[in-house]
């Protein structure tokens, strides 16, 4: 999923509110590791500017370098965008789930609900109106991804291989691939994504850093390109 697409330019009072609590999150969990700023920058692959902003709240991250400071942290995308559960479930009430993609031509992605690591699952939502994408770029090894079309058709092409989809079809596909969809239908396409990311936060040593530090081993991006 991706191209360099990148949220809208003005931030609006939800967004601000989700950028400062991932910021937040980003920031308790690099001080918990002891790492430096540029420690983390480093392990995650973006540029210590751009974490500065991200832990500052006063920039919106692409999905994909969300992922790449997650997947460095050992932590998962859900946990940098909400707190951790502190009881045995949690609720997502309507309108709750955090939309971490934007397009200018109206489509949105709702992270809706997520699992903690090892294993990690996140349940999105997305809409991509007539004519819109999203282009992705390999997820890490051994992610899975399942969609369900709800509204309109979508177009859903992996390694290069297309599959056009109805309302009510499924699919199930390897996410460790070149991936994108696409609506080219008339109307709105509304499809639900299960992703399933295994092995988060698997002990990498990061150099520099503290003995005990634990880290994810890939750094590969699962979404777009860090703008």
């Amino acid at each position: 999923m991706h191209s360099r697409v990148q949220y809208d330019a003005l931030m609006d009072a939800s967004t601000i509110a989700l950028a400062a609590a991932i910021g937040a999150r980003v920031k308790a969990e690099r001080q918990t590791r002891r790492w430096t700023l540029d420690q983390l920058a480093a392990a995650a692959g973006v540029s210590r500017r751009m974490l500065v902003n991200v832990e500052q709240g006063t920039v919106n991250p692409s999905v994909g370098t969300l992922l790449r400071i997650s997947d460095a942290l050992g932590v998962g995308l859900p946990a940098l965008v909400e707190p951790p559960a502190s009881t045995p479930l949690r609720v997502v009430r309507a309108g709750q789930g955090a939309t971490l993609w934007t397009s200018e031509a109206g489509g949105r992605g709702v992270l809706v609900a997520g699992t903690e690591p090892p294993d990690v699952v996140e349940l999105w939502d997305w809409c991509l109106p007539s004519g819109d994408h999203y282009v992705s770029e390999p997820h890490s090894a051994g992610t899975r991804e399942l969609a369900h079309v709800l509204e309109g058709t979508l177009t859903i092409s992996v390694a290069g291989v297309s599959v056009q989809l109805a309302v009510g079809d499924a699919i199930t596909f390897r996410g460790d691939l070149d991936h994108s969809y696409t609506n080219s239908g008339p109307v709105a396409a509304r499809f639900s994504l299960a992703v399933f990311e295994p092995g988060v936060g698997v002990a990498r040593r990061v150099e520099g850093a503290s003995e005990a530090t634990p880290s994810n081993h890939k750094t590969a991006t699962l979404y777009e390109q860090e703008s």
